[in-house]
């Protein structure tokens, strides 16, 4: 359902780090949790009445626009290559 399998994973995390070793820059978090954003997503689709996984995609949003704003904050160029990559801004 919104588990990330670690082949997806690990190639998120290559594409994403900002140097060798890297798994916890704001880069890599944020790709992660949009990856599990977007399985909540599919699976809301076809259960509607799932309200336990739809708070959970709530706290899941809040946590990657909170890393957002934080990388917008002390870097600005950063995160605009981070939206443009991910594609979250329309």
């Amino acid at each position: 359902m919104s588990a990330v399998s670690a082949e997806r994973r690990k190639a998120l995390i290559e594409q994403y780090q900002t140097k060798p070793g890297d798994t916890g820059s704001p880069e890599v978090q944020v790709a992660l949790l949009s990856e599990r954003i977007s399985g909540l997503t599919e699976h809301l689709k076809t259960h509607a009445k799932d309200f336990h996984s739809r708070r959970g995609l709530l706290v899941l949003v809040g946590q990657r626009r909170g890393l957002l704003d934080y990388l917008k904050r002390k870097d600005q160029g950063r995160y605009e290559r981070l939206i443009a990559s991910l594609g979250l801004r329309r």
